[in-house]
């Protein structure tokens, strides 16, 4: 059996959960991608899982109004036997029952070096825009555990990518997104081998 069974959440692209998949897929991650919630019934994060063979829902205000939303997410990632819940671009901050049933078990990806450039409101082109605006000569990639607080629990794995002269913010994202896609699936593989121990 798969040392870990990953729930995934998601809003729009999805590209950070398909390297997982891939990765579980060819072998270099010991781990079951067993199920996809998105707000977004249109993303192509849904349309990835489906394509990958994997359960995949809708949960939003739409469907679940109020604090519904949140138990309709814990239903579904208790019913597929979840352990570790993954956040691949999910543009909704996670609801207290799913926090706590899962605290120290939910992981995200955020495209800066935490603490820096963290927080309400700074995620994808916004981060790399303040990165540049700034002057940093390097920015990164850190895989953190969520908690309460936007971009804020304990960072598990971190990389640095350099800010070239001439970057813009579209060419840093490009660059950024590529290490997103490496290292997230790895510091997973950290996390199944036990060189990573959550909470």
């Amino acid at each position: 059996m798969p040392t870990l069974r990953l729930g995934f959440l998601a809003s729009h692209g999805g590209s950070n959960m398909q390297a997982i998949i891939d990765a579980c897929k060819q072998g270099r991650l010991d781990a079951a991608p067993c199920v996809a919630i998105s707000n977004n019934s249109e993303s192509m994060a849904l349309q990835r899982a489906r394509r990958a063979g994997i359960p995949a829902y809708h949960v939003s205000a739409v469907t679940h109004p109020g604090a519904e939303e949140d138990r309709e997410i814990l239903r579904v990632l208790r019913r597929h036997g979840v352990d570790t819940v993954v956040l691949a671009g999910y543009m909704k901050r996670i609801g207290p029952e799913t926090l706590g049933a899962y605290r120290g078990r939910i992981l995200n990806i955020h495209p800066a070096l935490l603490p820096k450039y963290g927080g309400r409101g700074m995620y994808g082109k916004r981060v790399h825009e303040a990165v540049l605006s700034a002057g940093e000569r390097v920015t990164g990639v850190t895989v953190h555990v969520v908690d309460e607080l936007y971009d804020h629990g304990r960072i598990l794995a971190q990389c640095d990518v350099p800010v070239r002269e001439r970057d813009t913010a579209e060419a840093l994202a490009e660059r950024v997104l590529r290490e997103e896609h490496r290292l997230y699936p790895d510091t997973l593989r950290r996390i199944a081998a036990g060189e990573i121990v959550l909470d």
